[in-house]
């Protein structure tokens, strides 16, 4: 007869001994590997602004622009605590930047996104253009490109950074220089890379040298007036109302090859249907009040607002007067690669 051999025992001398070999079974793991569907880790979470203005004030106190390079609040999810990221991939910041002050130049391969939220008088300088920031303006800080940002003004001004800083730090990729000077040399007149790119017209010997829009403003007074025009003509989707994604006019793709943006009315009353889709969404609100379902958590909105919805979970939205909310996500990369999913929930 031959003795019976204690398999758990057996196994567990196996793992201990291929463990100092930097090895283990992916018999063991798997299951956590390969899901059925996604179960992200993030959270849904919401960010009411007039709770957190005080904080960026008190900041702007605390330390100048120069000093701290960027001053920004990052929101990070409850669930991620620690590694400067809203979703797992995506990163998600208020800047403020008081009267008087500039944001030293500086390029990073990291791209950013800015969402004008509260002040008139700053601006952004990209690659030699500036370009004057009003409420609900959509600017592109691309990838690469050198940029600092002032406040000629009299009032404090505040935006909101996306970024895909978690991205780039997941592939090892990230590079930055500071400049030097606090600004760079404007070479092009303010409202040019709009006016080249913007009108549906392209420089007949222009060749693009980057995947990004060549049009790093896109003004809300335009993007409103699209809203509007499509609000009366319908029709209404019946999960996100009348919704829009900026674009790169020459090529029709994602306006930032990495980060999707998108712009959306809800009128009065509107009452969505729920729907997943994998690519977790950062929202802020720009106009109106209303609530939003994330999976079994339910967050009420106003003006200035921000919240998520990780990936996969049911998304419903219902607004209570005529809203706009502006949103990214990491949909490009999920589209490349040939995994972005949607369903009805």
């Amino acid at each position: 007869m031959f003795a019976k051999v204690n398999t758990s025992n057996a196994r567990e001398d196996f793992y201990a001994r291929i463990d100092r070999h930097h090895l283990t079974p992916l018999w063991e793991v798997l299951g956590s590997l390969v899901i059925p569907e996604p179960k992200s880790p993030c959270v849904a979470a919401h960010w009411a602004y007039d709770e957190l203005r005080d904080y960026l004030l008190e900041a702007g106190a605390l330390i100048t622009a120069k000093e701290a390079e960027r001053r920004v609040l990052v929101l990070e999810n409850p669930a991620l605590r620690g590694n400067s990221s809203i979703t797992q991939t995506l990163y998600c910041g208020l800047q403020v930047i008081m009267p008087g002050e500039v944001a030293p130049s500086h390029r990073h391969t990291q791209s950013a996104l800015r969402y004008v939220i509260e002040g008139d008088g700053a601006y952004t300088a990209v690659d030699g253009e500036r370009v004057t920031m009003k409420r609900g303006d959509f600017i592109i800080t691309p990838s690469w490109t050198w940029h600092d940002h002032g406040n000629t003004g009299d009032e404090p001004v505040v935006w909101m950074d996306g970024l895909d800083i978690p991205l780039v730090r997941l592939l090892d990729a990230s590079f930055a220089e500071r400049l030097g000077e606090e600004t760079q040399a404007v070479t092009r007149p303010e409202g040019d890379a709009l006016s080249r790119f913007g009108a549906n017209m392209l420089p007949v010997d222009w060749e693009p040298s980057s995947k990004t829009s060549p049009v790093f403003h896109y003004p809300y007074e335009r993007s409103r007036e699209t809203l509007d025009t499509l609000a009366r003509t319908g029709p209404l989707h019946p999960a996100h109302g009348i919704k829009m994604q900026f674009v790169n006019p020459a090529s029709g793709a994602s306006a930032m090859p990495t980060i999707g943006t998108f712009i959306q009315y809800l009128p009065k009353g509107f009452e969505g249907s729920s729907e997943r889709v994998t690519d977790g969404t950062i929202y802020h609100v720009v106009e109106g009040t209303g609530r939003t379902v994330v999976g079994a958590t339910s967050f009420a909105w106003k003006p200035r607002d921000i919240f998520v919805a990780p990936s996969w979970l049911p998304v419903r939205h219902e607004a209570d007067e005529d809203a706009v909310l502006f949103s990214f996500s990491d949909r490009p990369v999920q589209k490349a690669l040939g995994l972005w999913r949607s369903a009805a929930a």
